[in-house]
């Protein structure tokens, strides 16, 4: 099982616990967090833009170039952001921080 933790735009703050493999998205939106996910994770819109906390944004794999361009358009978007949509949990990223922005 892997753990994240997610900070909404309030500060508060909520501990999540997931299987291998589950895409962030599905599990921020099971915390009950307000990320979208519009498209379904087809990569069609920014609506499930998270920033990873510094110290484990480089645990993750590199995002892809048509996931760079729709964070281009992601309001508040910041060097460790990313679509939540294509970020697949692995016991590398256990214990992160996922910022949700407001």
């Amino acid at each position: 099982m892997i753990r994240v933790r997610f900070v909404g735009a309030d500060g508060g703050a909520s501990d999540a616990v997931a299987a291998e493999g589950a895409r962030l998205l599905d599990v921020a939106q099971a915390q009950g967090l307000p990320l979208e996910g519009t498209c379904d994770g087809d990569m069609a819109c920014a609506t499930c833009h998270v920033v990873v906390a510094p110290a484990d944004f480089a645990r993750l794999p590199a995002a892809s170039e048509e996931e760079e361009d729709l964070l281009d358009l992601a309001p508040g978007a910041r060097a460790t952001s990313r679509l939540a949509c294509q970020v697949r949990l692995t016991p590398a990223l256990d214990g992160m921080t996922v910022h949700v922005p407001g």
